[in-house]
């Protein structure tokens, strides 16, 4: 079973404006495939803020998934968070989720979502919307576990037999 923060960047949500239905549809995803949601944790769009919360939840999660602040706005501040906390990118990832979600969604091209490695946690970007974490998410976590099974040390194996 594999250990899931959620992470979502909302001022309005840090603020208890508008409730985390993004959040909650990572949560019930993540569960229906049989993983472990260990904190779920609501911050502003501050920069600061959300590097420091991927750096404590990294400590104890395989896999953080974020949701929000991927866009355009100036407030959006996500991908450079994950960036600046990240020692490895894992590219294909968010390139997937942009290509094949733009077959439904063509304005999901304009995600700026990043995805990377921090010592032995997978922490991705996800849109800030339910059915953006639902397509998206539905990309890849067919994938997800066999990586997740290799950054921890559960298999050496990456070739198909």
């Amino acid at each position: 079973m594999y250990r899931v923060a959620v992470l979502t960047v909302s001022d309005k949500g840090s603020r208890g404006e508008r409730e985390d239905l993004s959040g909650k549809t990572i949560k019930e995803m993540v569960e229906a495939q049989g993983w472990q949601v260990v904190e779920n944790r609501v911050v502003p769009d501050d920069l600061e803020e959300i590097k420091q919360a991927l750096i404590e939840l990294s400590s104890s999660a395989d896999l953080i998934l974020t949701t929000g602040g991927t866009g355009f706005s100036p407030r959006d501040n996500t991908p450079e968070a994950t960036l600046a906390v990240i020692e490895k990118e894992v590219p294909g990832l968010a390139e997937g989720m942009r290509l094949l979600t733009a077959l439904k969604t063509p304005r999901s091209l304009l995600s700026r979502g990043r995805a990377g490695i921090r010592g032995q946690t997978l922490i991705i970007n996800l849109p800030g919307s339910p059915k953006g974490v639902r397509e998206c998410l539905g990309v890849i976590l067919p994938v997800l576990g066999h990586g997740l099974d290799i950054l921890t040390g559960r298999t050496e194996e990456c070739g198909e037999r």
